[in-house]
């Protein structure tokens, strides 16, 4: 009986140590897992960055410049799968300061059943 628990507790740390390492894995995704970087000139919308924004809905195929506090990039989203949460620090290039502010990726309507 006591090894029947001795193994039953460790598959569950290992479960939950592979789960937490899954977690972090999710989080450590750099631009190029949501889509590229794109020329401004692209972008079908433009979404503003202000101090109380907390989270922004784009959608997948989209191309989108990103303004805030004086800066701005331009990036097309194409993931898969095609619904994420990404934050846009996570997009912006290198030099570009964003305050924490989660990204939505929709499904493209073309991509629905």
């Amino acid at each position: 009986m006591n090894t029947l628990r001795s193994f039953s507790l460790t598959g569950l740390v290992l479960a939950s140590t592979l789960f937490a390492g899954a977690v972090q894995a999710a989080d450590q995704h750099d631009a190029a897992w949501y889509g590229v970087a794109a020329p401004d000139h692209t972008a079908q919308r433009k979404i503003e960055i202000k101090a109380d924004t907390r989270w922004v809905n784009v959608t997948n195929g989209e191309t989108v410049t990103f303004v805030a506090d004086g800066q701005r990039f331009t990036f097309h989203f194409q993931t898969y799968p095609t619904t994420q949460v990404v934050d846009l620090a996570t997009l912006a290039p290198a030099g570009v300061s964003i305050k924490p502010v989660r990204v939505y990726v929709a499904e493209s309507p073309e991509n629905r059943g």
